[in-house]
C-alpha cells in the first residue's frame, strides 16, 4: 500500500498483508483508492479535497485520509475503535510525518455524540460490508451536526446504499466487490 498522488506519492504505508479479518482491517486496494480520487479531483462537482477538513470513519490503516492529507487537505480526523486500527494508524501518521495535522480518536463511528468544532467537508465512510453500519454512522453524523454544508461523502460498502433523505447522489461506480457512492450533504 502506497500513496498514490500528492507531495507524498509514492510513500510505502505499513503492511497489513491482506487485512485482519478479526479486526475487521480490509484496505481500500490502491487501485480503488485511486479511482475514488480520480472522482473527487476531476468529477463535476470541484475539487472536495483541497484544504478540506476531512473525517476518515472505520479509518483502518488511514490510508483514504492520509491520501487526501498528501492531495492537499488541511485536516483529517480518523476515528476508529480498533484497538490493531489505530496501531497502524499512529505508525502511517509518523511515515506520512503529519502528526500535526491528524487526529486519531477511538470511538464508534455509529454513534459520534456532538461535534464540538466547525463541521467536516469531505468524509470517509468504510465500514464492514452489509452490517449497517454506514446508515447507522450517516445518522450519527447528521444528529451530531458533524457535516458542513453540502460536506461530500465518500461511501464504500458491498452493495449500493440507499442515500439518506437530503443527501444528493453525486456518483456512483464498482470496482470488484466495493461500491464506492459519493454523496452531498444538503446546504
Amino acid at each position: 500500500m502506497r500513496i498514490i498522488g500528492g507531495t507524498r506519492r509514492g510513500l510505502k504505508l505499513a503492511e497489513v498483508g491482506a487485512g485482519d479479518a478479526a479486526a475487521h482491517l480490509r484496505p481500500t486496494s490502491d487501485r480503488v483508492r485511486e479511482a475514488i480520487f480520480n472522482l473527487l479531483t476531476n468529477g463535476p462537482h470541484g475539487n472536495p479535497v483541497e484544504g478540506a477538513r476531512v473525517l476518515d470513519l472505520f479509518a483502518g490503516t488511514g490510508a483514504l485520509g492520509l491520501e487526501a492529507l498528501s492531495r492537499g487537505a488541511a485536516r483529517v480526523a480518523f476515528v476508529d475503535d480498533g484497538t490493531a486500527a489505530r496501531a497502524l494508524l499512529r505508525q502511517n501518521i509518523e511515515k506520512m510525518q503529519a502528526m500535526g495535522a491528524t487526529d486519531v480518536w477511538r470511538r464508534d463511528a455509529t454513534s459520534m455524540g456532538p461535534n464540538r468544532g466547525p463541521g467536516y467537508t469531505l468524509v470517509f465512510l468504510d465500514p464492514p460490508y452489509g452490517k449497517g453500519l454506514g446508515e447507522r454512522s450517516l445518522a450519527s453524523l447528521v444528529a451530531g451536526q458533524w457535516l458542513a454544508p453540502g460536506a461530500v461523502i465518500v461511501w464504500e460498502e458491498g452493495l449500493p446504499p440507499l442515500p439518506p433523505a437530503g443527501f444528493t447522489l453525486l456518483d456512483r461506480r464498482r470496482y470488484g466487490d466495493t461500491t464506492v457512492t459519493l454523496l452531498r450533504a444538503p446546504a
